[in-house]
């Protein structure tokens, strides 16, 4: 017979609070986070269980609010800080810790915290207005998803080291999907990743000049999707191509920004690809290319000069030119708002947990955080770990309400 499980207070009274339910769970209660952490399948033979899969993730969500970022410093805050999530029983060790998550299922576990951001930007998302959208006026696409791939440092398995893709709501800030790169093939996890995305209909999707794929254009705008994608020199004959249109006798938009010891100007030019057949027929679906000319100056002699191609799928009706500029900096919002978060405020480069599928859970569990934050209005995440690392109590009230 197994041994009693501990058990958090929070995670009890959801558990009793779900066995007999008076009236049908709403679509928002079903996912909440406590029951998304509770539908991961546990590993272990049931056999000596001591504390359940469900305490275990909450208590690790937690250490990391907390800023906590070893299995020693999670356990130590799970043990001794005043968090209010633990009831009775003995805490779980950091071997325990470090046990569970190297086996647990990082599919299963990245599927459930899906299904929750699913549901709570639902929640959020108002319903447009038709008075907002008048027939004939110009409409972008509803929803901008960029996707981007990042390696943890020192994480391997026999195949190499881990890298992970996901696809990230530029507007909300977080992460809405996560995948494993398989096999060390980045090009094929662009899809992979999007398949967990339930709907992509008129949903924008931006992504570097690796994912510049004639399979991918096909895909995305067969679930109805629209994409910016970048071109280099990965391909060539599309790049020679739009490299040698007439960009000069196109108008374009000029647009300056100051900020961080540099000043910025970047130029636009968009070429529609309407009666010209041999535009169109560069890329699947192609509706618009466009030249971007970005100059940066720092305090030295010498500006640096970098030109960007762009194909797109949004005609001159779906998207002007200041959109188009803005989708392309778009892309770098998922390095800014989210790998960078990850490698410098969450020390998710120098952390030295490498054992199995720990890793990959871990940075599923800080993609959580930061949704967490973001989702009450953080936007210093920094500031909001500082916040809950000087106030455990708020740790409880914030899960529970998730």
């Amino acid at each position: 017979m197994p041994a009693s499980s501990s058990s958090l207070s929070v995670v009890t009274d959801a558990v009793q609070a779900l066995q007999a339910p008076a009236e049908p769970l709403s679509a928002t209660e079903s996912v909440r986070l406590l029951t998304a952490l509770g539908a991961v399948p546990d590993p272990r033979d049931r056999r000596g269980i001591r504390h359940c899969v469900q305490s275990i993730l909450l208590l690790v969500v937690g250490a990391v609010m907390a800023g906590k970022t070893s299995w020693i410093g999670i356990a130590g805050w799970a043990a001794r800080a005043e968090h209010r999530l633990r009831r009775c029983g003995p805490t779980p060790s950091a071997a325990t810790f470090a046990r569970v998550l190297a086996a647990l299922d990082p599919a299963a576990l990245q599927a459930a915290l899906d299904r929750w951001i699913a549901a709570r930007l639902a929640a959020r998302a108002a319903p447009p207005s038709a008075a907002a959208d008048p027939a004939g006026a110009r409409r972008g696409p509803r929803r901008v998803l960029a996707v981007d791939g990042k390696v943890l440092r020192g994480a391997r398995t026999p195949e190499g080291q881990v890298m992970l893709v996901a696809a990230y709501d530029t507007a909300a800030a977080v992460v809405v999907g996560q995948v494993a790169v398989d096999g060390g093939d980045e090009i094929a996890a662009l899809p992979a990743v999007l398949n967990t995305v339930a709907d992509l209909h008129d949903v924008l999707i931006t992504a570097d000049a690796l994912q510049c794929q004639r399979a991918h254009a096909t895909y995305l705008i067969g679930r109805g999707a629209h994409y910016v994608l970048g071109v280099k020199r990965n391909q060539r004959a599309l790049r020679d191509a739009l490299a040698g249109q007439p960009w000069a006798a196109v108008p374009g938009l000029v647009q300056s920004e100051v900020g961080h010891g540099r000043r910025e100007t970047r130029s636009i030019r968009v070429i529609s690809t309407d009666g010209q057949p041999q535009l169109a027929a560069l890329f699947p679906h192609a509706a618009q290319i466009a030249k971007i000319i970005r100059r940066r100056r720092r305090p030295g002699p010498n500006p640096t000069v970098q030109t960007v191609y762009l194909i797109t799928s949004l005609t001159h009706r779906q998207a002007t030119l200041e959109q188009l500029a803005d989708f392309a900096r778009g892309q770098w919002t998922i390095d800014n708002g989210l790998h960078w978060v990850r490698d410098v405020t969450q020390s998710e480069d120098r952390c030295r947990v490498r054992t199995g599928s720990a890793p990959q859970n871990l940075a599923a569990v800080r993609n959580t955080v930061i949704s967490l934050f973001r989702l009450h209005g953080h936007d210093n995440i920094a500031e909001a770990h500082r916040v809950y690392a000087d106030q455990p109590e708020l740790i409880a009230p914030t899960l529970h309400a998730a």
